[in-house]
C-alpha cells in the first residue's frame, strides 16, 4: 500500500531530503551557486569556515541527490565547475527565504540566547 508523503512518518523518504537541506553547508552551497557555476576554490572562498573535506563530501551528496552537476573540463590544470540543476534551482526560493529570515533575526536570537543563558546561570 502506498502512503502519501508525510515528513512526520518514520519511513517517509522526505526525511532524507529534510536532513540534506537542513545541513548548514548545503544551504550555503546552494545559495552560493544561485548566480551560476563556480569552481571548488571559488566555493571555498565564498563559504568561510568550510573545510575542503566537508565541501567535497557535501558537493558529492548534492550531486548524488541531483541538486547540482559537476562538470570536468579537460585542460591543464583540470577545471571542475559545479552548477545547480533544475531541481537545485527549484530549491533556491525556500532556502533563500530561510537565509534571509536568519539574517534578519540573527541579532534578536543572539540576544534571546544571552538572556536565557544569564537567567540559567543565576539559577545555579
Amino acid at each position: 500500500m502506498d502512503y502519501p508523503p508525510d515528513a512526520f512518518a518514520r519511513a517517509c523518504a522526505s526525511r532524507v531530503v529534510l536532513d540534506r537541506i537542513g545541513d548548514r553547508w548545503t544551504v550555503l552551497i546552494v545559495v552560493a551557486l544561485a548566480d551560476g557555476p563556480l569552481r571548488f576554490s571559488q566555493l571555498r572562498e565564498k563559504i568561510e569556515g568550510i573545510t575542503p573535506k566537508v565541501l567535497t563530501q557535501t558537493l558529492r551528496a548534492l550531486e548524488r541527490d541531483g541538486v547540482l552537476t559537476r562538470t570536468v573540463f579537460a585542460q591543464v590544470p583540470p577545471r571542475v565547475d559545479y552548477e545547480l540543476t533544475e531541481l537545485g534551482r527549484d530549491l533556491l526560493a525556500p532556502i533563500d527565504a530561510i537565509r534571509v529570515w536568519a539574517e534578519q533575526h540573527a541579532a534578536r536570537i543572539v540576544t534571546n540566547r544571552e538572556r536565557y543563558d544569564e537567567a540559567a546561570d543565576q539559577l545555579l
